[in-house]
């Protein structure tokens, strides 16, 4: 079995907050990039580059939509760390087992600038999850039940890539692919977690947001078909700070119930290496309107 390491930046960022935190946002955001961020430039690096690719302005962002918050979700915060610290090790044992996950990882726990609240990227040149404890307190997801959730799901990307980079088979990019990413981390999820108690069902969103989605399965499928096929942004389908008639990342469910049809009929490692992506998610997304509608079930 391959190690798990744990990068916990949190303690530095108390001791930057005791600092700033009677400072204006401005003076906050700048602090955060050059006392506390930059002992790990690698990460600071990536928050900017993840806006930088949308077009956005990270600093704007950061003093509008995050540090003004930051006081009030600070016990949030630290109870999502100690989730965090409880969970992480012997979740990614579990997955470990569960599906050959024989590769070395790194989990970043750090409060940075909004860019959400886990994603699977690469740091110290080994393939880590960042856990930002921000978008974790802002989404309702510090506890343990909805952390261990949380941790799950983005295990669930680690092992995606994984089993592609082992396939020689690319990461993708664009809606449908991230309609596929989504649903296969979701599909991980609820199969390490044991149930369908999903993060998403946890926090801001409310408990009723799975049977929403169930209900509205054939209008969320259709408006995802609309929303590509016109050239609109998907973003909310799955972004924290967007919404589809008051429910957040819907997305996410849309993308477990066309990987969950696909995980009935061939091996997950097959579906984790899918190549016609588009094609096949355009597929079931079609069947699911038609199907849906009409008040019948998929297959």
């Amino acid at each position: 079995m391959m190690d798990l390491r744990i990068v916990d930046t949190f303690p530095e960022f108390l001791s930057f907050w005791k600092r700033v935190q009677e400072q204006p946002p401005e003076a906050q955001v700048q602090a955060w990039q050059v006392d506390y961020m930059s002992r790990w430039p690698e990460l600071l690096t990536d928050q900017i580059e993840d806006y930088r690719s949308q077009g956005l302005d990270w600093r704007q962002i950061a003093v509008e939509k995050v540090f003004p918050h930051l006081p009030e979700r600070l016990d949030a915060m630290q109870a999502a760390h100690i989730n965090l610290l409880n969970i992480c090790l012997p979740l990614f044992a579990q997955a470990q087992q569960a599906f050959g996950l024989n590769t070395p990882a790194v989990f970043v726990i750090y409060v940075g600038i909004g860019c959400g609240a886990g994603w699977v990227t690469t740091q110290f040149d080994t393939p880590a999850i960042l856990f930002g404890l921000e978008n974790i307190a802002e989404s309702g997801w510090s506890g343990a039940e909805a952390i261990r959730c949380l941790v799950a799901h983005e295990i669930g990307h680690l092992v995606h890539h994984h089993w592609r980079d082992q396939a020689r088979k690319p990461i993708g990019s664009g809606p449908w692919w991230q309609l596929y990413e989504e649903g296969f981390a979701q599909y991980i999820e609820s199969t390490l977690v044991g149930s369908t108690t999903w993060h998403q069902t946890l926090g801001e969103n409310g408990g009723d947001w799975l049977a929403w989605c169930q209900s509205n399965q054939a209008w969320l499928a259709a408006e995802f078909l609309r929303r590509v096929d016109s050239g609109e942004s998907v973003r909310p389908f799955f972004g924290s700070w967007f919404d589809l008639r008051g429910k957040h990342e819907t997305g996410y469910f849309l993308g477990y119930e066309f990987v969950k049809i696909l995980a009935n009929a061939l091996p997950l490692e097959n579906v984790a290496l899918l190549e016609d992506v588009e094609e096949t998610a355009r597929f079931m997304l079609t069947h699911m309107v038609d199907y849906y509608a009409s008040g019948d079930n998929l297959p």
